[in-house]
């Protein structure tokens, strides 16, 4: 029944895009002289749009808001002037099975310009999009923590495979679907909770060796469990989780938005968040200073294994069933949101709005990218060009900054 309705709002999705886009390039053409077309098509062929755009982008997500104001609307004037050079080619995108330049910087324009343009924000579809996307996002917000105090998790993936494993093996034999879910989320927070603990007691080790121990346990239990195999048989309410609506907005959507207020508000506004932040800068510090370090790797870990059991259940909803292999990447995924919307991997800095612009880039990245057919082990490539770009422009903002003037 998911596949059914994934199916339905993928090819409604692509038969409005088409035509939406069609509108766009007839009345930009009435618009344009033969003298402005041919500035357009040299600036075009050249391809001085690319390095441009890329340009506006990284200061749209790293400069001020002062500035992030300017280069957007200067982002969206751009888009206007180009669009029927964009439009041609994406179309010759499209008609290629396989083609000869790498499409993935013309894909991410095109993605961040639907999400910011209000043309596209306006399309129905649009909206629908992010259903497939949004489970991965409730990890962001913990995630963000962990990278803030100079930490890193590489075990989500296995805690959302595991706890979905679980639910689907405990429904299955018998436990109501409510007791399932609960049960799903008490055993995701258990698992964060072990993942806390080891980096407790075993302080000398790094945070990723930990976790990288942690996700192996995990995922090798999940296939211990189902050896491979399917599981599901959920109830129909259940796949009100994922493809349900609350009005005219996802239900999922609507619980992300909730996640981001309250984690938001925890850490900007508390004095938990601002122990974080300290953490980050200096955890000697605040251990001599009085803060209880433990518990706040702690209370972390907690939250990031909980989170994984919530996106584990929109996940399974979803699909409608699961398997050992289900979240693969995922990991990946969620640090690369992280990173990408500003959070520094040295910690102690980074806000919460960076994240969630972020989200919706790599989201609708992805999602562009498998409606264009482009391979998987592709946009995984494409992801880590994207992750190592953000670090870079990162670093070379902070080592700009370290400057002294002379």
């Amino acid at each position: 029944m998911s596949y059914n309705i994934l199916a339905v709002n993928q090819k409604k999705m692509f038969h409005q895009f088409v035509e939406f886009d069609k509108k766009v390039l007839l009345y930009f053409n009435s618009m344009h002289s033969p003298e402005w077309d041919s500035i357009m098509w040299w600036i075009s062929g050249n391809k001085l749009w690319i390095p441009l755009y890329v340009f506006l982008l990284c200061f749209i997500i790293y400069r001020g808001r002062p500035y992030r104001f300017i280069f957007i609307i200067l982002f969206v004037a751009i888009t206007v002037l180009l669009c029927d050079q964009l439009s041609v080619l994406i179309k010759n995108l499209v008609e290629r099975p396989r083609p000869s330049h790498d499409p993935g910087i013309t894909n991410l324009v095109h993605i961040v310009n639907s999400f910011i343009s209000p043309w596209y924000l306006n399309v129905g579809t649009f909206l629908n999009a992010p259903m497939n996307f949004l489970d991965k996002a409730f990890i962001v917000f913990p995630m963000m923590m962990v990278i803030i105090m100079g930490n890193i998790d590489i075990s989500v993936g296995s805690i959302v495979a595991l706890s979905s494993v679980l639910m689907a093996v405990l429904f299955n034999a018998g436990l109501p679907m409510p007791m399932a879910i609960m049960a799903a989320l008490l055993i995701g927070t258990a698992l964060g909770c072990i993942n806390g603990l080891l980096l407790i007691k075993f302080r000398e080790l790094p945070a990723m060796i930990v976790t990288l121990s942690t996700m192996t346990i995990y995922r090798g239990v999940a296939y211990v469990i189902l050896r491979d195999q399917a599981s599901g048989g959920f109830p129909g309410w259940f796949l009100y989780f994922a493809w349900g609506y609350v009005g005219p907005f996802p239900f999922i959507m609507v619980a992300f938005i909730v996640a981001a207020v309250i984690f938001g508000v925890v850490l900007h506004k508390t004095g938990f968040g601002r122990t974080v932040y300290g953490m980050g800068s200096n955890r000697l510090a605040c251990k001599y200073s009085g803060v209880k370090t433990d518990r706040i790797l702690l209370i972390v870990g907690l939250l990031t294994g909980l989170m994984s059991a919530v996106c584990a259940i929109f996940l399974t909803s979803r699909m409608g069933s699961t398997r050992p292999n289900v979240a693969m990447g995922y990991e990946l995924d969620v640090i690369a949101m992280v990173v990408l919307g500003g959070v520094s991997t040295s910690g102690g800095t980074g806000r919460i709005a960076g994240p969630l612009l972020a989200i919706f880039v790599i989201g609708f990245l992805n999602y562009g990218l498998g409606l264009m057919n482009v391979s998987a082990q592709m946009i995984l490539v494409i992801l880590g060009l994207l992750l190592i770009l953000s670090v870079l422009v990162m670093n070379l903002r902070i080592t700009t900054k370290g400057k002294s003037p002379a």
